[in-house]
């Protein structure tokens, strides 16, 4: 209350006049030629051109009020009589306005600097770049802003070394009050530098699958074929066997081919040249291999194995499509028939299976000697 009063004594009105006449004239004046440079620059950028131009129109579009507040607030006290403690105030507010600023502008300039560096390049490599641009800009946001609260405080006259000393102490047992929380902070920052997969990787963890949506600091974010979020914790994620059909390059198949135990050694020495011709009739399909495998419980086995040159899965099923329903034709024309689970019981001493009304029973001798008589 002493300095305020000591503040309007020792400033007349006309000091008041011109100060606040000071602070208006360069706020405005700030703001016009900020709002005229801008339009300039924002028509030469219309105009083809980029780089340097684009950074200055972040920069200027960044430049908030703050600024033409401080410039003003120092004016103004030039032209007033301040008491040396709050002359010291006004010194210290000044700076602090000038370094949030200038975070502000370094804060853009990071920003610009993510998205050009990671802007561009192949198509397939989105994925990859947006969350690597992601995450580092929350890093680096993380430790701009720690080191403006630092300049901030050491400007107003805290000590920053024993209150840096005193986070250090304190961040080791902070850290260990909250290490799953690093843990999955440090993964999230592995997945971003080594890139196990990226947002629009299809994968696959344990049992569960599905497309990756969101890669954040502690969880991963998936959505699953059944259309549900599946949120995993990085650290975790990290932990576990991940399979990333997203970078298939080619789709090995491999299925199996049944036939009944009275196909005859002809048919069977025919039935892999079949199979392949079905194979190879298939556009962006290599054939690899067709063999008599084994003697199944109920058929004669045959393995086939080829590879589909895409990875996609509907090129993969229409393909398997079309090679199923030629050797379905192929198999009738040459009158082979494809096995299905059946048992054959041989019993000793005559006795034989019967089926009635889909009902099974036993015969012996004895009871066909009495049906006889």
């Amino acid at each position: 209350m002493n300095l305020f009063k000591q503040l309007l004594n020792d400033n007349g009105p006309q000091e008041w006049t011109i100060a606040l006449l000071a602070i208006a004239t360069c706020m405005l004046g700030l703001h016009t030629v900020r709002r005229l440079a801008l339009e300039r620059l924002r028509k030469r950028l219309a105009a083809g051109n980029d780089g340097p131009i684009a950074l200055l129109v972040d920069l200027l579009a960044a430049t908030r009020v703050l600024l033409a507040a401080a410039i003003a607030l120092y004016i103004a006290t030039q032209l007033l009589e301040l008491p040396a403690s709050f002359d010291k105030a006004i010194d210290r507010a000044f700076v602090a306005l000038l370094v949030l600023q200038a975070g502000m502008w370094a804060n853009r300039g990071l920003d610009f600097f993510l998205k050009r560096r990671f802007g561009g390049g192949e198509s397939g490599d989105e994925g990859a770049r947006e969350m690597t641009r992601s995450l580092l800009s929350f890093i680096g946001r993380v430790v701009l802003w720690a080191v403006v609260l630092l300049l901030i405080l050491d400007n107003m006259g805290f000590n920053v070394t024993a209150l840096v000393a005193s986070l250090g102490i304190g961040g080791v047992a902070v850290a260990l009050a909250v290490q799953n929380i690093l843990g999955d902070l440090f993964a999230s920052l592995s997945i971003a530098i080594d890139k196990p997969f990226v947002i629009g990787d299809f994968i696959i963890v344990d049992d569960l699958m599905g497309t990756v949506e969101h890669v954040g600091l502690k969880t991963t974010r998936i959505r699953s074929l059944g259309g549900e979020q599946i949120v995993f914790s990085n650290n975790d994620l990290l932990g576990s066997r991940i399979r990333n059909y997203k970078r298939m390059q080619e789709r090995r198949a491999v299925f199996a081919v049944g036939v009944t135990y009275d196909t005859r050694a002809a048919q069977l020495e025919e039935i892999p040249g079949v199979i392949r011709e079905a194979v190879e009739a298939q556009p962006g399909v290599r054939f690899d291999r067709a063999h008599f495998k084994a003697f199944g419980p109920s058929s004669l086995d045959f393995e086939v194995v080829y590879y589909v040159e895409e990875p996609d899965i509907v090129r993969y099923m229409d393909a398997q499509q079309a090679i199923n329903l030629r050797l379905v034709r192929e198999f009738a024309a040459r009158g082979i028939q494809f096995a299905f689970p059946t048992r054959t019981l041989h019993l000793n001493g005559g006795v034989r299976l019967l089926r009635e009304g889909g009902d099974e029973a036993l015969e012996t001798p004895a009871a066909r000697a009495r049906k006889a008589a």
